[in-house]
């Protein structure tokens, strides 16, 4: 437990150190009175140039917004997930009321319909209208209040992609509409489902039944993660929780790992720069972020290229190369090896040796090109 709490100060520590939270309060006519927001921008934040992040809308503000914005500041420095804007809710003295259900069908009644309607009517719409954002959004929510997001996933076009429900308190009807609307839903979906051998124990056996129907969709457009954790409580659940859930939904915006090298790319029988093309275009797509390809995974190709000697596929690698990164070695280093490799020694010095005005980048220095070039030339005797 000392660890833990050691691990959660240093990302508080780190967000008081980069960057701060902004305290503001917006008028609402849903629900006929203010609500308090905590927001934490990324760093770097500017607002005259054109990036834009996807937003975390974190239920229960007032005691878990800092542990999430301390993983996303976390994590998002070592570009495992993209950065983003965190908008927590303070709820301290209107949770019931936030989370009113009806007791004959489940779904939101009274405070609880004008909640609601406060978060995809207001809130969202004037983080869209103050904040660079984009179309990415992800709830979260703890017991009570992660059995609330469920609701809007129940709805058309759902205004959340994300769904982080850390030891949810289901309503009786919850998990049958969840399975309902899941099966068929066909935009692409991440929903992230924790309990744990120490919580609640109807909380916990509530989220084992959903967890047994999600389980048995077969929905491709669902990315669902499931973890029964052995220890913590249903208080101490979230700090758990919520650095795998970001892993989970955030996974394929990760830099290639080794599992993902080893258990993938090194089996494709497939192009691996198709692959890579592929990976960042799925960034694209379900994120709205156009992420630069990392020199770590060009260079996770190139090792898969020589392992498996498919030496054809350089010539891809480089053009992609001088694409992302026009001004530097890069590409040329790999069009160089492409016709090392298949023969055509000439190309290939000469092309080593144009390089030379170029940018070093990820290791690969004017020094190494020359060499190259020396290399073949007495070689070859051109």
């Amino acid at each position: 437990m000392t660890k833990l709490i050691t691990i959660v100060l240093l990302f508080f520590v780190t967000i008081g150190a980069k960057s701060q939270a902004i305290y503001e309060t917006i008028e609402s006519n849903k629900l006929g009175n203010s609500r308090q927001l905590k927001i934490l921008l990324p760093r770097g934040y500017d607002s005259d140039d054109k990036k834009r992040y996807p937003v975390i809308v974190v239920l229960d503000g007032d005691y878990l917004f800092e542990a999430v914005a301390g993983n996303v500041d976390y994590y998002s420095y070592w570009e495992d997930i993209p950065e983003s804007i965190i908008v927590g809710v303070n709820q301290v003295d209107s949770r019931y009321d936030d989370t009113m259900y009806s007791e004959q069908n489940s779904l939101p009644i009274e405070k609880g319909a004008s909640f609601f309607e406060f978060l995809g009517l207001e809130l969202l719409p004037y983080i869209d209208r103050t904040y660079k954002t984009e179309k990415f959004k992800v709830a979260v929510g703890h017991g009570e209040t992660a059995n609330f997001i469920n609701y809007y996933l129940l709805k058309d076009n759902p205004i959340f992609q994300a769904y982080i429900a850390i030891s949810p308190d289901l309503a009786p009807q919850t998990s049958d509409y969840l399975a309902e609307r899941l099966k068929g839903i066909q935009s692409k979906v991440f929903y992230y489902l924790a309990t744990s051998s120490n919580d609640v124990k109807s909380i916990r056996e509530k989220a084992e039944t959903l967890n047994s129907k999600l389980s048995a969709l077969d929905n491709k457009n669902v990315l669902y993660k499931y973890n029964n954790f052995e220890g913590p409580t249903h208080y101490t659940l979230p700090a758990h929780t919520i650095p795998k859930a970001l892993e989970s939904i955030f996974l394929v915006f990760q830099p290639i790992s080794k599992k993902e090298y080893d258990e993938t790319i090194l089996k494709l029988e497939t192009s691996p720069v198709e692959y890579l093309v592929e990976k960042y275009k799925t960034i694209k797509d379900l994120f709205g972020i156009d992420k630069e390809i990392l020199i770590n995974d060009f260079k996770a190709i190139e090792a898969a290229i020589e392992k498996n000697q498919k030496f054809e596929y350089f010539e891809a690698l480089g053009k992609l190369a001088r694409d992302q990164y026009p001004n530097t070695l890069l590409g040329h280093y790999y069009l160089a090896r492409f016709y090392e490799e298949t023969n055509e020694p000439k190309k290939a010095m000469k092309t080593y040796q144009s390089a030379y005005i170029l940018d070093e980048i990820g290791g690969i220095t004017k020094d190494l090109m020359l060499e190259k070039a020396a290399s073949i030339k007495a070689d070859f005797g051109y």
